[in-house]
């Protein structure tokens, strides 16, 4: 089985931001505008996280921007979004959010091999100052790494 994967946003600060645990695969719940959107690349999920609300997981934040032939039957741009996973999923997931310092934040939306919208989530705490430098530090100090191999074999 492949894992074919069209990726139509990625929230590239979030490696920097946190330190992701676990990663799960969600459905997420669209309106026919919306879907529409998706596929044109109209999606921003920067600032996206999932909380829970009445034991299920909804995602807020997510920008899916109005379909413009959709005309009247257009959607809101911002509003929650429900997510579908597994029951065992939500209730791991519960746990480890309701200990301190857990939040369930976006990392990608895509379209799986059978063409239905897919949502990762990474499990993640969040970094401090210090841990945000080091990780600077270390870039840095790779990338230093290979510009000096690369002048030591000539490759300059």
């Amino acid at each position: 089985m492949s894992d074919y994967k069209k990726i139509i946003a990625q929230n590239k600060k979030a490696s920097f931001e946190y330190f992701i645990e676990e990663r799960f695969e969600a459905g997420i719940i669209l309106t026919g505008s919306e879907v529409k959107s998706v596929r044109n690349g109209k999606v921003t999920i920067a600032d996206t996280h999932a909380a829970m609300n009445e034991n299920e997981l909804f995602l807020y934040n997510c920008h899916i921007a109005e379909y413009e032939q959709a005309g009247r039957f257009n959607h809101p741009t911002k509003r929650p979004r429900k997510l579908l996973l597994k029951k065992k999923e939500i209730q791991k997931i519960i746990g480890k959010i309701k200990l301190k310092g857990y939040t369930l934040i976006a990392l990608s939306m895509y379209f799986n091999k059978k063409n239905i919208v897919k949502i990762e989530l990474g499990l993640s705490k969040g970094k401090k100052q210090h841990d945000k430098r080091q990780a600077i530090k270390d870039k840095d100090w790779e990338r230093e790494q290979g510009r000096v191999l690369r002048d030591k074999r000539g490759l300059r």
